[in-house]
């Protein structure tokens, strides 16, 4: 019988591949932007029953916000772009090198409304802004309706331990489902492939926010 015994040692640490970047940014000197576009979401909410996609209870906009945004939601399509060119890079070719365009929508999201679990096919990118935090109901520390970001390995919570958590870079366990609570002028910029949605809000008036696709066409 062989009794050898090795006296090894091993190094080795957690090596961080195949990031996925987040743009997490605030406004600032934004609140005659933020009302502009409040406004104009509220003028065109009356005037139009909306669109179904991922909302749940909510309003959801057409998708050509920037025809009737004004000056605001161009400004807002700018920004949101000129974070997705800082995320961005191409082979053999410059950022400047393409046609970036955006589409825009809003969304009101009223008492128990939410957003599925859902992506955005087609795009590079996808970009969330808030604009109007809603209120808490009376008594409650908690208004839910928090924007939340799928792992996108999802097929390990397929696995035969659905408690398994790889742990990360910084040595704690990674979540399968990440939440951001988001406040009024914060605008998120995420890869429009990445699954999201928003949980259900508890408030009790109307929470509004814009959304965007953004992408990246050969200038011709």
């Amino acid at each position: 019988m062989d009794n050898k015994t090795y006296a090894i040692k091993v190094k080795a640490q957690p090596s961080a591949l195949f990031e996925t970047p987040i743009g997490f940014g605030e406004l600032s000197n934004a609140e005659t932007l933020l009302d502009d576009l409040a406004a104009s979401i509220n003028n065109k909410k009356a005037s139009s029953a909306g669109i179904k996609r991922s909302n749940e209870g909510g309003w959801h906009s057409s998708t050509d916000m920037l025809e009737w945004g004004g000056a605001a939601a161009q400004k807002v399509a700018e920004t949101a772009i000129s974070v997705a060119k800082r995320m961005s890079h191409f082979e053999e070719a410059s950022v400047d090198d393409f046609e970036w365009i955006a589409t825009m929508w809003a969304n009101v999201t009223p008492a128990k409304g939410l957003n599925a679990l859902h992506s955005h096919p087609g795009n590079l990118w996808a970009a969330v802004l808030y604009i109007d935090m809603g209120e808490e109901f009376a008594g409650s520390t908690h208004t839910g309706g928090n924007f939340y970001l799928e792992d996108p390995r999802f097929p390990m919570a397929a696995m035969h331990n659905t408690g398994f958590r790889m742990r990360g870079g910084d040595g704690l366990p990674q979540k399968y489902q990440v939440e951001l609570k988001l406040a009024r002028g914060n605008l998120i910029v995420f890869p429009a492939w990445l699954r999201h949605g928003v949980r259900a809000y508890l408030g009790n008036r109307e929470r509004v926010s814009v959304a965007l696709n953004i992408d990246a066409l050969p200038r011709r």
